[in-house]
């Protein structure tokens, strides 16, 4: 089966008189990738084709298997079988350093992952939450149950340039231009001054909105110069802020999330529990801050 990020079809278009039109489109490609871990399946993810390593890096990292690139000695993607025989790349087999992990300290998920959902697969809701390498919270910082303080946050980027974000993410969405189908998510380096524009360092799509956080994520811990923890990066998204995005920005140390959308109630608290800025409806210059505004100069 050939991987394809776009694929093309006959479609036929109606409206309420009956079919206008028949012709080509594009849509997104999905196929199926089955990451294994020293032999071992460990979960299978519905994904646009395309940027597999960093897929699974910011996959594993998220699932606080891995806390850097150096815990993965290889990713071999030679072992994939179509039904029809063929080669293809929908295997992941991953070696990983020795002691990193182990089948019976962290089973494996069980069920696959889909498109819509990076958490599914989940066997227990206990494994939902992990405890990130990089915390944005310092230790020492302790709060009791019903103490409604705050852990408080140094300026790190203007409202103005937070409303930028989703314009310039925009500019990442090539195959969203051509099929209408997929998520985008966007890493920007911050400098010392919040009114400086921020990098755009990368920018990934996927039918997966998890899928395209990891992607960027995987990306950033080979090739962003200072590695992890992110400290100094926002992310943007394209979709509604989940919590499942909410935990892999704090399990890579970002400390802003941005999306265009609403975010959940768990995403909000989730935030607020791990030092996560959380953004929602960031839309032609106006947002709304959910968690530590104090963040936004």
């Amino acid at each position: 089966m050939a991987q394809r990020r776009a694929v093309r079809a006959r479609v036929h278009k109606f409206d309420a008189s009956g079919e206008i039109s028949a012709g080509p489109d594009s849509l997104a490609g999905e196929e199926p990738l089955e990451i294994r871990l020293n032999g071992e399946q460990f979960s299978v993810t519905m994904r646009t084709p395309g940027n597999d390593i960093d897929l699974v890096a910011g996959y594993l990292l998220s699932e606080a298997v891995i806390a850097t690139m150096a815990d993965i000695e290889e990713i071999d993607f030679s072992t994939g079988l179509a039904p029809d025989g063929t080669r293809n790349h929908n295997v992941a087999a991953v070696r990983l350093r020795p002691g990193i992990w182990s089948a019976e300290a962290a089973p494996a998920r069980s069920v696959y992952t889909s498109s819509s959902c990076g958490i599914c697969g989940t066997a227990a809701i206990d494994a939902v939450t992990k405890t990130s390498a990089y915390p944005l919270i310092p230790a020492s910082f302790h709060l009791d149950e019903d103490d409604d303080e705050e852990y408080r946050f140094p300026p790190l980027l203007s409202a103005a340039r937070i409303g930028e974000l989703p314009d310039r993410l925009r500019t990442q969405q090539d195959v969203f231009d051509k099929t209408g189908g997929v998520h985008a998510a966007a890493l920007f380096a911050v400098g010392d001054d919040p009114n400086a524009e921020p990098k755009l360092l990368i920018g990934r799509e996927d039918v997966g909105r998890h899928n395209a956080v990891d992607k960027v994520i995987g990306w950033a811990m080979s090739h962003h110069g200072p590695g992890l923890p992110l400290s100094r990066t926002v992310l943007q998204v394209s979709a509604r802020a989940s919590f499942e995005l909410v935990q892999k920005s704090a399990m890579a140390g970002i400390p802003m999330m941005s999306a265009v959308s609403a975010p959940s109630a768990l995403a909000v608290d989730h935030g607020k529990s791990v030092g996560v800025s959380v953004i929602g409806f960031n839309r032609r210059g106006r947002f709304n801050a959910y968690s530590y505004p104090e963040r936004i100069a």
